[in-house]
């Protein structure tokens, strides 16, 4: 599966992604900003176990953020259950060396087009980091609206923060 953006192509996963999604993530300016499960320092192993895991997807939920042919990024969507189950969390990060492109807000827009044409939802939730503001703009700028913030809900890196909390319901 291809969706095709500006400059940039989401694809799904292969095993010759593992260099560079490993050089890509293993960065604390891009762990700084994700949940504590995205490991740090990001090894190779990581990186093997997490294309292996993409390469088995079914249904298809996360896609690389392709640029030159080579992997930049990573954006998908969480399915939940129980009474959360119209509702998916969409995550995403980028490589540093590519911050600034205006690749992210599209992606993000591209896969909540995606979200919403395949799958039996009715919204995208993010939650966001206090201290993340681009990534606040990167959502407002693909429709979401901040809907609250959470004080003091998260703690990264040994700082507690706030988590601003984004929506985007279907049409």
């Amino acid at each position: 599966m291809e969706i095709e953006g500006q400059g940039f192509t989401l694809r799904g996963w292969k095993e010759s992604d593992v260099t560079a999604l490993q050089r890509n993530a293993d960065n604390p300016n891009v762990s700084a900003f994700l949940l504590d499960k995205f490991p740090n320092p990001y090894t190779t192993d990581d990186a093997i176990w997490w294309v292996n895991l993409m390469s088995k997807q079914d249904p298809f939920l996360n896609f690389v953020i392709g640029i030159d042919g080579e992997l930049a990024g990573g954006i998908g969507i969480e399915l939940r259950a129980d009474v959360y189950r119209k509702c998916a969390l969409i995550g995403y990060w980028l490589g540093e060396s590519y911050w600034g492109r205006g690749i992210m807000p599209q992606a993000v827009k591209l896969v909540a087009d995606y979200t919403f044409a395949n799958f039996d939802i009715h919204r995208l939730q993010a939650g966001i980091f206090g201290n993340n503001t681009r990534s606040m703009r990167v959502l407002e700028k693909a429709g979401f609206v901040k809907e609250g913030i959470l004080k003091n809900a998260v703690i990264k890196n040994g700082v507690v923060l706030d988590e601003h909390v984004y929506g985007l319901s279907r049409n």
